[in-house]
């Protein structure tokens, strides 16, 4: 079947579709809460320090485990930073953006799974791969992912939308979350003797979650979200198109304005997110247990957020209630700096629960609300991907490196307060600095 005929008109706020659309979410979230947040970080340190140091030896180079594992993860979100618009842009002239969805949920689940069989610190080098493909695979996919949200939804229900989308994620993810933990519990009633078998299986289902669950949206989101673009040269097309959506951009300054605020308030949003359990196992030595029940503690809260932070921007205003969340991050950067008991931690969590869905929800569909009408879609949210990935990349090659430097995360996640500070200064830009269009956003 062509790429035409495989594009089929999107009736927006359709029941189905959106629920479909949702399930992505629950499917690769699994990825982003067992693999990311609770069980592979504590598991990784774990393994790595098991011949009694923390350091690892990488071609002759000393570094330590933590700052691998985070510079690791940043060079998987450069990757993506990299190749995400060119694809986007190819997704459009070829009328089948599910088709790229696809291949990159299939990368990331079998990055996933190939994580089964890191037993012991000489398959550090595997870990590190199997992380950067599974990494490289939902980051990619997300792309793709986001740009269906103002296909499929009109704008006054893309705030509600895009929350149902993160509220299916944190159901889906603490489902698997809890049933892996179930296993781990009762490791001795099981009669496993080998203490890495049930993390190491965790990975594995958690591979499995990702692709089987994929297949509800990828069956049912349409191929395509609008019509083929003439064919030509591919790369050539992608790079047009690029340059053309990059000039664009250039006319719209409060977007602009809001991209580059969005650049430095993520940048601390995902790097605490990604490296809090490392953060609790190594600075506050919390079992693994401990951290699971943490990190369900944040999806649940998190749940709760997203609509809390919905509900807010009702009442206040996209823009004002981001105001409200990024100066939260910054006093939560302030207080971890002096985490030293487990009760310091779980404080530092729940509100770390309240506003990492909220801004991450928000700041979609605030973007949604704010880039004008058009029929690439996918080209303007390679964009914001692109921002996204570029800042978690900053975000977590410098906590890295800082960890390394100084041997205490907490030095970097003070560094990440200076980039939300940014981030906020440059938000009462934007609400100040408002346009007809961009009123719905502020």
């Amino acid at each position: 079947m062509s790429a035409h005929s495989s594009t089929s008109p999107v009736i927006k706020n359709d029941p189905k579709t959106i629920n479909a659309w949702a399930m992505y979410d629950w499917a690769n979230s699994a990825y982003a809460l067992v693999i990311v947040s609770a069980i592979f970080p504590a598991f990784y340190n774990t393994i790595t320090s098991a011949n009694g140091t923390s350091k690892l030896d990488f071609w002759g180079f000393s570094i330590e485990n933590t700052a691998a594992y985070s510079i690791n993860l940043g060079i998987a979100f450069g990757l993506v930073a990299l190749i995400s618009p060119l694809l986007s842009s190819m997704s459009d002239y070829s009328g089948n953006h599910r088709a790229y969805m696809r291949f990159f949920c299939y990368l990331g689940s079998i990055g996933c799974m190939l994580l089964f069989f890191f037993s012991n610190v000489s398959l550090v080098h595997l870990a590190l791969a199997g992380m950067l493909l599974a990494t490289v695979g939902y980051s990619g996919s997300i792309v793709f992912y986001n740009s269906y949200l103002p296909a499929i939804a009109t704008e006054d229900q893309q705030d509600k939308v895009s929350a149902r989308g993160y509220a299916f994620g944190y159901l889906g993810a603490t489902t698997l979350l809890l049933l892996n933990l179930a296993f781990i519990l009762n490791q001795k009633a099981l009669g496993v003797t080998d203490d890495t078998l049930l993390p190491r299986l965790s990975f594995l289902l958690t591979g499995i979650w990702w692709l089987g669950f994929a297949q509800i949206p990828l069956h049912v989101l349409p191929a395509g979200l609008y019509a083929a673009k003439p064919k030509g040269h591919g790369f050539l097309n992608g790079y047009k198109e690029l340059l053309k959506v990059w000039n664009q951009l250039k006319t719209f300054q409060k977007l602009r304005t809001f991209l580059f605020s969005f650049f430095f308030y993520i940048m601390g949003v995902q790097t605490v997110m990604f490296m809090a359990s490392s953060f609790g196992e190594k600075e506050v030595h919390l079992g693994l247990t401990q951290l699971i029940l943490t990190v369900l503690l944040l999806e649940y809260l998190g749940l709760g957020g997203a609509f809390l932070f919905a509900w807010i921007s009702k009442k206040l205003g996209n823009i004002s209630a981001l105001i409200i969340a990024v100066s939260l991050w910054i006093l939560i950067c302030i207080g971890s700096y002096f985490i030293i008991t487990p009760v310091h931690f779980y404080t530092a969590a729940f509100f770390i629960g309240l506003v990492m869905g909220g801004v991450q929800s928000l700041s979609r569909s605030t973007y949604a609300k704010m880039i004008p009408e058009t029929e690439n879609n996918a080209g303007y949210f390679s964009f914001y991907d692109v921002c996204e990935k570029l800042a978690m990349m900053c975000g977590l090659i410098m906590f890295g490196y800082l960890d390394n430097l100084t041997g205490s995360m907490r030095n970097s996640i003070m560094a990440l307060g200076v980039w939300f500070t940014i981030g906020l200064i440059l938000l009462f830009v934007v609400k100040r600095n408002k346009s007809s269009r961009q009123m719905l956003a502020s």
